[in-house]
């Protein structure tokens, strides 16, 4: 199963796979999400409905079943555990830290959640082992072995066709 990243829908919905240009992508994901093969956060929820547009209302109308919750035990004791290793990892600069502890921030929290749930993480940052001013997803999956890939792979090996 993949869980996705909000950048994955905010690409899609303002990119190539805006709703007025591939509405077959948007019900791909409606039916991957019903045949339990993708899903989110509530956490991502949070962040796709700080904006007013086509993708929040879509989110909350067709594919809100499909942002679990956070709210487990297991699921908070390894975001615990990511806090701890981002404030511990020299590499990253003070903001940095800060942004990715950041409450609206759904980064840890996605890559807890799959974790504690061992899904694939599916975002569109790279992996960056030099960088120092924000603490990309890939980065925080490979210190604790989460599997993660971006949204054309996953379109791939879904088989999804628009």
């Amino acid at each position: 199963m993949y869980l996705l990243d909000s950048d994955v829908f905010i690409r899609a919905s303002r990119g190539y796979y805006a709703f007025d240009i591939a509405p077959r992508f948007w019900e791909s994901l409606e039916q991957l999400a019903l045949n339990g093969r993708i899903q989110s956060i509530d956490r991502v929820l949070r962040e796709l409905n700080r904006e007013e547009d086509e993708l929040k209302r879509w989110a909350n109308e067709k594919f809100i079943a499909t942002f679990v919750s956070t709210d487990e035990p297991n699921v908070i004791h390894i975001y615990g555990e990511m806090m701890e290793w981002v404030q511990s990892h020299k590499q990253f600069t003070g903001a940095a830290k800060a942004e990715f502890a950041d409450a609206r921030n759904a980064d840890a929290w996605l890559v807890a959640y799959a974790k504690a749930h061992g899904l694939v993480v599916i975002t569109n940052e790279v992996l960056n082992t030099k960088i120092k001013k924000r603490v990309p997803i890939p980065n925080v999956c490979q210190a604790f072995n989460v599997l993660w890939d971006n949204d054309i792979a996953m379109i791939r090996a879904l088989g999804i066709k628009l």
